[in-house]
C-alpha cells in the first residue's frame, strides 16, 4: 500500500526535485485490481525508519511488495546506496518510479515491475519491505518462508505476519497518518526468516561427547529434547535468528552457538571448566516437519 493524490505529487515532486527535474504529474489506473489494498503512502520518516530499522546498505538488495510511488527503493538507493527492485500492479505507477529512478540517477540500482505481488521472484532479496493489508501479508507468510534465504529482514509498516511474531518491533509518532487512517502512529516490524532446522542431529564436540538433538520447528520458535548416549538431559533452551542457531543445556553444562548451513551447523561451545570454547559441527541425520499453518 503507498499515497493521498496530495501527497504523492509532494514526495515525488520533492525527490525529483533534487535531481533538478520538474515532476510528471501521476495518473493512476482506476481499473486495476489492488489485492493487497487501495493506493496509500509511506510518509518519508517512516521510509527512513523501515529502512534503518532492516539495517539496509550498500550490499543489500530491497525488494519492496506494492511498491506505489516507489518511494522506499528509490531511498534505499538514493540514501543507502542499496539496489532494488518494485513490485507494483499498477502500470502507471510503474511507469513514474522508473522515470523518477532515472532522474534521480539511480535506475542502474532501481528498478520496478508491474506482477502481482504473488508471483514475484524473491531470489534476490536480502531486504523484503511492504505495506499490504492483514488479508495479503498472511497470503504472503508462506511464501516468504519457503522462498527466503534465511536471515533475509522483512520489514513492514503497521501489518504484521499473524502468529509468525516479529523479531522485533517499534511504534513512533508519525502525526501526518492521522489524516489517511486516524491514527497519529506507526507501527514498523522486522523480520529475519528462520533457517529450517527441524529434525534430529547428530552434534559432535570435537574432543568431546556426542549429542542427539531433535528439534521442532514453529517459524523461528523452537521446541526440542538432547540426550547423550540414548540418555535424555534435561530441556534445553533453544534460539533461533536468521541462520544463527545457539542451544544451552541447563545448570551451566554448556552453551552452544553457531550458524546452520542446510543439513550441517557449527560453531563454538562454552563447557563448564575449559579454558576456551570449543569446536561442534553436527548433521542432520533426520529430516522434520516445520509448521506454518
Amino acid at each position: 500500500m503507498q499515497s493521498l493524490w496530495r501527497n504523492v505529487v509532494v514526495m515525488v515532486g520533492a525527490m525529483v526535485l533534487l535531481a533538478g527535474c520538474a515532476a510528471p504529474a501521476p495518473a493512476f489506473a482506476a481499473d486495476i485490481e489492488r489485492s493487497g489494498g487501495p493506493y496509500v503512502p509511506t510518509p518519508q520518516v517512516v521510509v527512513d525508519q523501515m529502512l534503518r530499522f532492516g539495517n539496509v546498505g550498500a550490499s543489500d538488495f530491497v525488494i519492496d511488495l506494492g511498491s506505489g510511488d516507489g518511494v522506499i527503493v528509490l531511498t534505499a538507493a538514493k540514501q543507502f546506496k542499496a539496489s532494488g527492485m518494485g513490485v507494483e500492479i499498477d502500470p502507471e505507477l510503474v511507469k513514474l518510479s522508473n522515470d523518477t529512478a532515472r532522474n534521480l540517477g539511480v535506475a542502474d540500482r532501481a528498478s520496478f515491475l508491474q506482477q502481482d505481488v504473488m508471483k514475484a521472484d524473491l531470489s534476490k532479496a536480502s531486504v523484503v519491505t511492504l505495506y499490504l493489508l492483514p488479508d495479503m501479508m498472511l497470503k504472503l507468510r508462506s511464501k516468504f518462508f519457503s522462498e527466503l534465504k534465511p536471515g533475509v529482514r522483512v520489514v513492514s509498516h503497521d501489518y504484521d505476519l499473524g502468529d509468525w511474531q516479529p523479531d522485533d518491533q517499534i511504534t513512533f509518532e508519525v502525526p501526518e497518518k492521522e489524516e489517511v487512517n486516524g491514527v497519529p502512529q506507526a507501527r514498523v516490524s522486522l523480520w529475519h526468516v528462520p533457517a529450517k532446522v527441524a529434525g534430529k542431529w547428530e552434534v559432535k564436540v570435537a574432543g568431546g561427547e556426542t549429542y542427539e538433538l531433535t528439534l521442532k520447528q514453529r517459524f523461528q520458535h523452537l521446541e526440542g529434547s538432547v540426550a547423550v548416549g540414548g540418555k535424555p538431559l534435561p530441556t534445553p533452551q533453544l534460539a533461533l535468528r536468521g541462520s544463527e542457531f545457539s542451544f544451552a543445556l541447563p545448570d551451566g553444562k554448556g552453551r552452544f552457538s553457531g550458524r546452520v548451513m542446510d543439513d550441517t551447523m557449527g560453531g563454538v561451545v562454552e563447557l563448564p571448566g575449559a579454558k576456551a570454547p570449543a569446536r561442534w559441527s553436527a548433521v542432520r541425520t533426520a529430516a522434520g516437519v516445520v509448521s506454518i499453518d
